[in-house]
């Protein structure tokens, strides 16, 4: 069984190179970004909540697994200290898998931004300049619509 599980991941490594996946990962998380944005522009919740927000993330959570599997216990380290972390990431399948979970995660929260938004009654168009923070910085982006938000209650309070 081990034998076998090593020649599968033996023929994926071959075929499928870290450099191709990153770039197909970043396609695929633009991708999900830009369906977000139309959600919100034309305000279709299937495609905000559901495409951008559930089946984007999902899919690259499986690119995220994958990347996991070529890349586990091949670079040693581990996560209790900064130098052990970066030996984690010394081997290109798990810095992908780290990457990807990047994606994955950044998105889901650009989602969730989105309709907590909307069920907190923020106009979407305060949310367009946070789903690019979120994009590119994460936390910052899901901060900053806090703040918006707690702006957007005082607001409606006055």
């Amino acid at each position: 069984m081990t034998y076998s599980f090593e020649l599968v991941n033996v023929k994926m490594e071959a075929v499928m190179t870290p450099e191709l996946l990153f770039r197909l990962a970043n396609g695929f998380a633009l991708l999900g970004w830009l369906a977000l944005i139309a959600g919100i522009v034309a305000n279709r919740p299937w495609l905000r909540d559901k495409l951008a927000g559930l089946y984007w993330p999902l899919t690259l959570s499986v690119g995220y697994c994958a990347a996991l599997s070529l890349g586990f216990g091949k670079s040693g380290g581990g996560f209790d200290t900064l130098p052990a972390v970066r030996q984690l990431f010394t081997n290109d399948w798990a810095l992908l898998a780290g990457w990807v979970h990047y994606l994955a995660f950044d998105l889901f929260v650009g989602a969730w931004i989105a309709r907590n938004a909307v069920e907190a009654g923020v106009s979407r168009w305060f949310m367009l300049p946070v789903l690019p923070v979120t994009f590119l910085f994460g936390p910052p982006g899901f901060l900053l619509f806090h703040i918006i938000k707690i702006f957007a209650a005082r607001g409606a309070k006055s």
